[in-house]
């Protein structure tokens, strides 16, 4: 271990020098420059599959490449960060000398696949989910060098809130959570846990117990909500699948005897290894999600780039399109074509008249940024009304 260097992460300076680089863009920068051969491409990043065969996905980690490449003598065009889009569709384009970002390939497609791989899972979930709420708890399943790159994900792909403190400050949201089985462990008991909870902390943060420390689910349920009625937000059940039996069927008589008391109030937060089939088992019968590890550790989605024009002309390895290319995008039904950059609009695109638009957006221009990026609040309004109004199989 380096002296002073335990946490294997990469720093911003290092990432940006190319240290993180596969070592054969370094050998090719090494031959170009001895050979000057170094010419103006066009470089486009496209996926041609998606996680689990989707068909769609949502484009996410488009900030940090902005940051990457500020300052570098190239022009980038994008898909706004949360955009939702479809195989084989290019979402980024760059421009410029091969040799201004040729060690930084490496980078960029881990940054724009893990994060849209993360954004893309929590739509799904979100969509899923309809209006329950869903929080991303998956910060412990991942090294924690990269636990705001994957919460800010999650959050933009639809997640309400994220559990990670530094994370939540990052978002200028407040961090959620509930209570962890060792407070209770350690007060002894489910209702003194909740109790000293209660007593201590602002009243601002939701009283939310968990419920499944010690003893049956629903009895802990009415235990906590006697001792704190109407100042009970809710109960989690984090219940292992060693115990939990028929998970749907401990809702129902949680929630059963929870009412019959006139705890109507009181939300059930389910957690626990879920993932989307048991989001649609459970979602009529709990008010919201607590997501870990299916939306952290999602599947990346495995974006490529390639060159396809060198000096302003088309070429392009094997099974791939050359040429520069326009994305127009219908945006009242999301419907979208691919077509050469200097081909007009397709007029019928849009059913009933509506005007296409360019879906790629001007980014960087000489390494300097167009306009200023958008919050991840106003990525994620985008990502929900895109969930909301667009058919998506």
């Amino acid at each position: 271990m380096e002296q002073g260097r335990w946490l294997h992460a990469a720093t911003q300076e290092e990432i940006k020098a190319g240290r993180t680089t596969d070592v054969y863009f370094q050998r090719t920068v090494e031959i170009l420059k001895a050979t000057g051969r170094d010419r103006p491409v066009r470089a486009e990043f496209v996926a041609k599959s998606l996680p689990g065969g989707s068909s769609w996905a949502v484009f996410a980690g488009l900030d940090e490449v902005a940051g990457l490449l500020h300052g570098l003598p190239v022009d980038v065009r994008a898909m706004p960060e949360g955009s939702i889009f479809r195989p084989y569709e290019p979402v980024m384009e760059i421009s410029g000398s091969y040799l201004a970002f040729a060690v930084l390939e490496t980078a960029i497609l881990g940054l724009i696949c893990q994060a849209s791989g993360v954004a893309t899972k929590a739509a799904r979930i979100r969509r899923l989910a309809g209006d329950k709420t869903v929080v991303s708890f998956g910060a412990r399943r991942i090294h924690p060098a990269i636990s705001l790159a994957i919460e800010r994900a999650a959050y933009i792909g639809g997640c309400d809130g994220v559990s990670v403190v530094e994370a939540a400050e990052l978002l200028g949201e407040d961090p959620t959570g509930t209570t962890p089985h060792a407070l209770i462990l350690l007060m002894g008991d489910t209702v003194e846990a909740m109790l000293a909870y209660d007593r201590i902390l602002p009243r601002e943060i939701p009283r939310i117990a968990l419920i499944d420390t010690f003893n049956d689910e629903k009895f802990e349920a009415v235990r906590v909500a006697e001792a704190l009625g109407d100042r009970l937000w809710g109960v989690r059940l984090d219940t292992p699948s060693s115990r939990r039996g028929d998970f749907r069927r401990i809702l129902e008589e949680v929630r059963w005897e929870l009412d019959l008391r006139g705890y109507q109030h009181v939300r059930l937060i389910v957690s626990g290894g879920l993932d989307e089939d048991e989001i649609v088992r459970l979602r009529d019968v709990a008010d919201g999600f607590g997501v870990g590890t299916s939306v952290s550790a999602a599947k990346t989605v495995d974006f490529a780039m390639d060159i396809v024009e060198i000096d302003g002309e088309p070429i392009a390895k094997r099974g791939k399109m050359s040429g520069a290319k326009e994305v127009w995008l219908c945006p009242e039904t999301g419907e979208r074509r691919v077509v050469p950059l200097k081909e007009p609009a397709p007029t019928d695109l849009c059913p009933g008249g509506g005007t296409p638009e360019r879906a790629l957006k001007p980014l960087l221009r000489g390494g300097k940024l167009v306009a200023p990026l958008p919050t991840p609040q106003q990525i994620r309004d985008y990502v929900l009304h895109q969930l909301r109004t667009w058919p998506l199989e």
